[in-house]
Protein backbone atom coordinates (compact mmCIF):
# COMPACT_ATOMS: atom_id res chain seq x y z
CA UNK A 1 0.00 0.00 0.00
CA UNK A 2 2.77 2.44 0.90
CA UNK A 3 4.65 1.55 -2.29
CA UNK A 4 1.58 2.49 -4.34
CA UNK A 5 1.23 5.86 -2.58
CA UNK A 6 4.94 6.63 -3.00
CA UNK A 7 4.85 5.85 -6.73
CA UNK A 8 1.69 7.91 -7.15
CA UNK A 9 3.16 10.93 -5.37
CA UNK A 10 6.37 10.71 -7.40
CA UNK A 11 4.33 11.28 -10.54
CA UNK A 12 2.85 14.59 -9.29
CA UNK A 13 4.83 17.64 -10.37
CA UNK A 14 5.71 20.21 -7.72
CA UNK A 15 4.70 18.05 -4.74
CA UNK A 16 8.10 18.42 -3.09
CA UNK A 17 7.19 21.95 -1.95
CA UNK A 18 4.32 20.83 0.30
CA UNK A 19 6.45 19.32 3.11
CA UNK A 20 8.53 22.50 3.17
CA UNK A 21 5.43 24.69 3.38
CA UNK A 22 3.99 22.48 6.14
CA UNK A 23 7.20 22.74 8.14
CA UNK A 24 7.30 26.52 7.75
CA UNK A 25 3.67 26.88 8.90
CA UNK A 26 4.29 24.58 11.88
CA UNK A 27 7.50 26.38 12.86
CA UNK A 28 5.98 29.86 12.48
CA UNK A 29 2.93 28.95 14.56
CA UNK A 30 4.96 27.58 17.46
CA UNK A 31 7.50 30.40 17.42
CA UNK A 32 4.58 32.84 17.57
CA UNK A 33 3.00 30.87 20.39
CA UNK A 34 6.24 30.83 22.41
CA UNK A 35 6.68 34.56 21.81
CA UNK A 36 3.13 35.24 23.07
CA UNK A 37 3.64 33.06 26.16
CA UNK A 38 6.88 34.75 27.15
CA UNK A 39 5.63 38.29 26.54
CA UNK A 40 2.17 37.90 28.13
CA UNK A 41 1.57 40.04 31.19
CA UNK A 42 1.41 38.19 34.50
CA UNK A 43 -1.80 40.00 35.49
CA UNK A 44 -3.56 38.70 32.38
CA UNK A 45 -2.31 35.15 32.99
CA UNK A 46 -3.54 35.23 36.60
CA UNK A 47 -6.93 36.65 35.57
CA UNK A 48 -7.47 34.01 32.90
CA UNK A 49 -6.30 31.18 35.15
CA UNK A 50 -8.86 32.20 37.82
CA UNK A 51 -11.80 32.33 35.40
CA UNK A 52 -12.96 28.71 35.88
CA UNK A 53 -13.02 29.20 39.66
CA UNK A 54 -14.90 32.52 39.42
CA UNK A 55 -17.66 30.86 37.40
CA UNK A 56 -18.53 28.56 40.30
CA UNK A 57 -19.07 31.53 42.65
CA UNK A 58 -21.71 33.08 40.35
CA UNK A 59 -23.93 29.98 40.21
CA UNK A 60 -26.71 29.64 42.75
CA UNK A 61 -28.11 26.31 43.83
Amino acid sequence: MLKFAKNYMDSIEGIEIFPIISLLIFFTFFVGLFWWVFTAKKDYINEVSDMPLDNQKDQTL
